[in-house]
């Protein structure tokens, strides 16, 4: 009898699973679309093992999706950020191979620091649409190309493994559940955003909403990907949510202990930022940099 495994929302055998993610793109019409042009940015910290293989599945299948005439032209941007492993030699290996693959290296890190940076450099070429993904591929090609699919008339677009329709391809740990949905309860109850998934990390936009708010980027970490919504919806662009195709990877640096202060304390400061006790945040600013929660 064929093994049957659960996913988060629902049954399916190993070969419905694979039909799916070929066919995932459940929200818009399957004809072919005009596409503009896309810059994809993947922020880099110490990922020697995993962002090559990224990078090679990425450029693979979006150049098959341009030689069928499904896409329009694209790049994809490795900004790294600190690293002090191999990464910055596995990405010249692989732009060697790939023309579409260009990089960026910064000493400073930071998950934030680095797609503002994406973005500030995205800008500068012919890119219509700007989006990032994170380096361990936990988001496969085929669901980055469904937000690009997808984005229709809208400014953004997010991929939320919170919805019923996402594959969630590996069990996520309990205390990971918790931590997320936690999170997302705080985002709705404090800053009024209605989706579902705001930290998934991939998502796109147009280049005329990130011209926007480019100068004001400055929270990162945490708070970046809701900071860049909320200033996105503040100044009226359309933004929606899809479901994803989504899989834990091993080899996470998140410290599910500490983390959660973290997110806590990038909320309370974000709403702090647009209300009228900012100076709150000002007077944190000016502790010792040992008693902070972390660094904004």
């Amino acid at each position: 009898m064929e093994k049957i495994r659960k996913t988060r929302n629902f049954f399916i055998s190993p070969n419905q699973e694979d039909l799916k993610i070929r066919n995932f793109l459940p929200h818009s019409k399957l004809e072919i679309l005009k596409m503009e042009k896309t810059a994809i940015i993947i922020p880099a910290y110490n990922e020697e093992k995993r962002i090559g293989v990224t990078l090679e599945k990425y450029v693979k299948f979006l150049k098959e999706k341009k030689k069928i005439r499904e896409l329009d032209d694209f790049e994809i941007l490795v900004v790294l950020n600190a690293c002090k492993d191999n990464t910055l030699e596995v990405v010249k290996e692989k732009q060697k191979k790939f023309k579409e693959i260009i990089f960026l290296n910064f000493e400073k890190g930071g998950k934030g620091f680095a797609i503002t940076e994406g973005f500030r450099d995205s800008l500068r070429r012919n890119n219509e649409l700007i989006g990032f993904v994170d380096a361990d591929m936990a988001t496969p090609p085929e669901a980055f190309y469904s937000l690009m699919k997808n984005i229709g008339n809208y400014d953004g677009i997010l991929a939320s493994r919170w919805m019923k329709e996402s594959i969630i391809k590996t069990k996520q740990t309990a205390i990971r559940i918790i931590t997320s949905r936690g999170f997302n309860f705080l985002i709705k109850s404090i800053l009024f955003l209605p989706y579902k998934d705001t930290q998934c990390g991939a998502k796109l936009f147009r280049k005329k909403a990130i011209e926007s708010v480019i100068s004001d980027l400055g929270i990162t970490r945490w708070a970046f990907d809701i900071d860049l919504i909320y200033k996105l919806r503040k100044k009226n662009f359309k933004i929606k949510e899809i479901p994803t195709i989504w899989e834990d990877k091993r080899g996470s640096k998140l410290n599910l202990i500490k983390v959660p202060f973290q997110m806590f304390s990038s909320i309370i400061r974000l709403r702090l930022i647009y209300s009228p006790f900012k100076f709150i945040v000002r007077l944190y600013n000016k502790l010792p940099e040992k008693i902070r929660i972390h660094n904004w």
